[in-house]
């Protein structure tokens, strides 16, 4: 049975739908309003405070630890100074994804890592034979998430001991909110400007109210799961079990993803020291992925004119969608769309989808399928350029 997160005391009151969702044994909030329209505009108007406690959260510590991290993730780590956060995947030795998530290097061989999925046996593996200490921290930190325009400056007026307004994006910087200790990173699931903050749990509440009570200003709002699912899509963040499958828990060879194929070739370096996979992203850098995940956007006209032709008008909701779908090219299926929404900032229908290679190209026209009044229709999309929403205050800086 889930339980409530270090914030849940101040989540619950606000939370007037009583709409919840378990995540990874918590209690989350999906939306504190009966829609969550509010929230998603909070994210991308002005200020969205968002409790992500549930990650799963690890310190590793000691004269390994760089070592350690460097041979499971896929990025050098010799390139990340004191301070930097890094967005990373790590692989089992056929090159398949276990996870990703966020490596924050706090010391010179201190470090902050958060995963979607439970990690510790896997680090404890990898690190038989060296001085590194792996602790799960997951229930000691909770965390925050301040999403959206005005949450810098929110920070800026909150945060007395450390200069948040030149926090460069992708940073950690240590401060003091409410008296707690915390660490703020300039790092989020929203594709918009904003940091993470993580904080003792056993102070939690302090660091809620201070924001809550301070964050009037700039308009803030407490926000749940439904709107970050229709940022994260727009934003192009990908979601486990939804998107691709951690390579441990897939049932067949179909459901593994590479790096490659979900599209995060940036983020794999081959010419760094043996990591784990290794072996295997180089025999398939040399032959090519069979498929990669793109972003399509769908044909719009098309969608109303079926609403039309039954005498409705287009019914498309507000949730996004993490019901796959097929995608089909000249009559014959080339994919499957795995998250799709309507987008309230590009007015658009948008969605993140599993792709031949063949057919991964900008501008591909495409077909995606659509049910209208249990029906099934197949209506225009075109492959486009990701992230679909990209605003410059994201890695602006200094923030103003």
């Amino acid at each position: 049975m889930p339980i409530g997160t270090a914030f849940h005391d101040r989540t619950f009151p606000l939370c007037e739908s009583l709409n919840y969702r378990e995540w990874s044994g918590y209690y989350a909030v999906s939306a504190y309003e009966p829609h969550h329209e509010h929230e998603y505009n909070a994210i991308r108007n002005a200020a969205a405070l968002i409790d992500i406690s549930p990650l799963f959260k690890y310190r590793l510590t000691g004269r390994d630890a760089t070592r350690l991290v460097d041979r499971i993730i896929t990025r050098d780590m010799r390139k990340v100074t004191v301070g930097q956060v890094i967005y990373t995947p790590w692989c089992d030795e056929q090159g398949k994804v276990i996870d990703d998530g966020t490596v924050s290097r706090l010391e010179e061989n201190t470090y902050r890592w958060t995963a979607a999925d439970p990690s510790l046996r896997w680090f404890t593996q990898n690190a038989v034979g060296m001085d590194v200490r792996i602790e799960d921290i997951s229930e000691s930190i909770a965390a925050l998430a301040l999403q959206g325009p005005t949450s810098g400056r929110l920070l800026t007026h909150l945060v007395k001991d450390a200069d948040v307004s030149t926090l460069k994006y992708f940073r950690v910087t240590k401060a003091t909110i409410a008296a707690v200790p915390v660490e703020i990173s300039r790092t989020g699931y929203t594709g918009d400007l904003g940091y993470e903050i993580w904080v003792p749990a056993d102070q939690a509440g302090k660091v809620w109210d201070a924001l809550m009570d301070q964050g009037r200003a700039f308009d803030i709002h407490p926000a749940g799961m439904l709107a970050l699912d229709v940022a994260r899509i727009e934003a192009g963040l990908l979601l486990i079990e939804v998107d691709f499958n951690s390579s441990k828990k897939a049932l067949i060879e179909e459901q593994k993803y590479s790096p490659f194929e979900m599209g995060l070739t940036r983020l794999v370096n081959l010419d760094k020291a043996r990591f784990v996979g290794q072996s295997a992203l180089k025999e398939e850098q040399r032959h090519g992925s069979a498929r990669e995940i793109v972003g399509l956007a769908i044909d719009w006209t098309e969608v109303e004119k079926l609403y039309e032709d039954v005498g409705l008008p287009p019914a498309v909701s507000a949730i996004a969608s993490r019901v796959a779908v097929p995608v089909f090219k000249d009559g014959t299926q080339v994919g499957k769309a795995t998250s799709s929404t309507w987008s309230p900032v590009l007015k658009k229908m948008i969605a993140l989808a599993t792709i031949k290679r063949e057919h991964t190209r900008i501008g591909t026209r495409l077909q995606f399928e659509i049910t209208v009044e249990s029906v099934r229709h197949r209506v225009a999309a075109t492959v486009v350029k990701m992230p679909f929403f990209n605003p410059k205050r994201k890695t602006a800086t200094p923030v103003s």
